[in-house]
């Protein structure tokens, strides 16, 4: 009898071992590794130099036809290559990239799993292979980790509380939560990218690429040490509605996540794993796993700073006219920008009849013939706010019209949703505008997620708690200062952003105010010049008024003749929430920049970056009263060669900026 136990628990060990096939991928540098198993559920884990990052987490989608993908499913094959290339990056952080990984894929009926090992991130996608048309009714990316790991996490804010569904229509922008997974809000969700913190100063930062017709990835605290997943359902009903009648709201949804008409491949669930907070802050993996350009021809985008008027709220002083949303005012932005080499300047809400969702109108006091006559003249181009459903009711029209007439793209505002809908209309917009020559900045947006890449006309994305929020934020509630020194490091990872900085009124602490007609940064002037190296912005605002900048020339020269795409970026080093250098090449000159969060601080900046001459420059840094009047500054003419070490004090809340040519 004892025998025949033996026997029987052989036969079933044996019947597991049978049933689970396990695979394993690893980095090209063998430090990361993932451990595949199928069979009865489909799961992933990740290692790191010898550490759990990620337990067997689970994979799966719910097709409204029964299926389940990634469970009880045996590969028929599996798959493998290497890949060690360079590819082009037109419009980002370097000219190009190195592109080295080990991909796995395995092929199941009906569909496959890709996964790709990064030296310094694990990525997998499902891919349809069918062409019979089904609905997506979930997906299972659930998150297992090893402990109660601590998380930062933006949480949505949604315009209407109440109703869990409510959370989808947000405009994800929001500071980070820092706690453990088990005390997160259960019922509150958590947009992407996400960090979690583990041992041995091990971070995981999770995001998703390639969201073209599917919705963003969601995440809640789940069973245990879980992080669980969730999507906005499928518009059901909407009406117009929300700011201005700009918005169309989501009144009904249906009980799937998705629409699936042909083949295709689905979004990539990235993990960003590292030991070195600057190499978070390096990561290149949203560019690298995005689709390639669908443009043939990208040699009419151009990139490029833009004189804003809506955060300056309009304002000029020294003038003979009342300023606002006006000709004369606009001529007046249009010579500050020519004047100073800026090359757009962008006419936001308020030139289009309010209210009417239609881009045809243009208010009495605006002449757009004129405006455009005149920016030409001056060699500046004139880009235009449009509300989402005024744009993408009469697209094809609206960008046919406005491209004859000159304008060079559109700022497409309060989307704040991204169900498959959402994500659609994103790559719809940069399909149209790219076919009139038009580029695009989607503010009221989700982040990048690699659309950047695949339609390069995309130069900016909100998706971020930007300087705008200084407006109205009441001390000790908005903590931008806190939030800056994160956001290299989290959403960044994601892609540029449309942060808007460059504000000649400064506060400290103690001294800043909310000021929505003269609104100040909190921090110092330098704080404000380095976050042009430190943020990815291909399309950046300079958000005070001309009147500002023509009182502080020597802040605007710097900022001026800061390039917004780069050859080279190098995070020289940097902590999480609590510091960063940035250094950037363009050419041969060097930009260098760093910030701190509220706490002073001495940096020593490693040049060893530099080639093999002697360059020369100048160095902003915090003044020696920066600690009492953010304003304070001074610059200075500075040499330097490869090796030296600079040592630079900041202030609290302070920052350096330093050009080498």
């Amino acid at each position: 009898m004892k025998a025949f136990k033996i026997f029987i628990l052989c036969a079933l060990c044996s019947f597991v071992a049978h049933a689970q096939k396990q695979y394993q991928l690893a980095s090209p540098d063998g430090k990361l590794k993932t451990t595949i198993t199928a069979g009865k559920q489909l799961t992933y884990d990740i290692n790191f130099d010898g550490q759990q990052v990620l337990e067997a987490s689970p994979l799966a989608m719910i097709l409204d036809n029964g299926e389940v993908w990634g469970e009880n499913d045996k590969p028929s094959k599996a798959s493998r290559k290497s890949v060690h290339e360079k590819i082009a990056a037109p419009f980002y952080r370097a000219a190009e990239l190195a592109n080295i990984y080990n991909e796995l894929t395995l092929q199941f009926k009906g569909f496959n799993v890709e996964f790709r090992a990064y030296n310094d991130g694990i990525a997998y996608r499902f891919i349809n292979k069918g062409k019979k048309p089904f609905k997506v009714v979930k997906e299972l990316a659930d998150f297992n980790f090893p402990f109660d790991v601590t998380a930062h996490v933006p949480y949505t804010i949604p315009r209407r509380k109440g109703h869990y569904n409510e959370q989808f229509w947000n405009s994800f922008e929001n500071q980070y939560t820092t706690n453990n997974i088990s005390k997160l809000q259960k019922e509150k969700l958590a947009f992407l990218p996400i960090i979690a913190e583990l041992k041995n100063n091990v971070k995981l930062c999770l995001t998703e690429v390639n969201l073209e017709s599917y919705p963003g990835l969601y995440v809640k605290p789940g069973n245990g040490n879980q992080l669980t997943s969730d999507f906005a359902p499928y518009p059901k009903r909407v009406e117009q509605g929300g700011h201005n009648m700009l918005q169309m709201v989501v009144k009904e949804y249906e009980d799937f996540i998705a629409k699936v008409e042909k083949p295709r491949h689905f979004p990539w669930r990235v993990a960003v794993v590292t030991d070195e907070d600057k190499e978070l802050a390096s990561s290149t993996l949203s560019y690298l796993l995005a689709e390639p350009s669908r443009l043939e021809d990208i040699s009419w985008i151009k990139p490029g700073k833009i004189a804003w008027d809506w955060w300056n709220d309009w304002n000029l002083d020294g003038v003979d006219f009342e300023t606002g949303v006006n000709n004369p005012t606009y001529k007046a932005y249009i010579d500050f920008a020519s004047k100073n080499g800026i090359e757009y300047v962008i006419l936001d809400e308020g030139w289009a009849v309010n209210k009417k969702a239609d881009l045809m109108q243009v208010v009495p006091e605006i002449n757009l013939e004129e405006l455009i006559a005149y920016a030409t003249s001056k060699n500046v181009g004139l880009v235009l706010w449009a509300g989402y459903h005024a744009f993408n009711r009469d697209m094809e029209n609206v960008c046919r019209h406005y491209s004859e007439m000159g304008i060079k793209g559109f700022k497409v505002d309060f989307m704040d949703r991204d169900d498959q809908e959402m994500t659609a209309f994103n790559y719809r917009a940069a399909e149209m505008a790219a076919k009139y020559h038009l580029i695009l900045d989607l503010h009221g947006s989700h982040k990048p997620a690699g659309l950047n890449r695949t339609y390069p006309n995309v130069l900016n994305f909100e998706g971020v708690f930007g300087l705008e929020q200084l407006k109205w934020g009441k001390p000790g509630e908005v903590d931008l200062i806190s939030y800056d020194v994160m956001i290299p490091f989290i959403r960044q990872v994601a892609g540029p952003m449309d942060y808007t900085q460059g504000a000649m009124r400064n506060a400290t602490k103690e001294n800043y105010r909310a000021c929505n007609t003269e609104p100040m940064s909190q921090g110092t002037r330098c704080h404000q010049l380095a976050l042009y190296m430190i943020l990815d912005s291909p399309f950046n605002m300079l958000c005070d008024t001309p009147s500002n900048y023509e009182r502080e020339q020597e802040c605007t020269d710097f900022i001026s003749a800061v390039p917004t795409v780069w050859d080279e970026t190098v995070i020289l080093d940097g902590k999480m929430g609590e510091y960063i250098i940035t250094a950037r090449r363009s050419g041969e000159t060097w930009y260098i920049g760093g910030i701190t969060n509220w706490d002073a601080r001495d940096m020593e900046i490693d040049l060893s970056i530099l080639g093999d001459k002697t360059y020369s420059g100048k160095l902003f840094k915090d003044g020696v009263n920066a600690h009492r009047i953010a304003r304070d500054y001074k610059s200075q003419a500075i040499q330097a060669k490869k090796g030296d070490k600079m040592k630079i004090h900041l202030a609290p809340g302070g920052g350096f900026a330093l050009v080498l040519k």
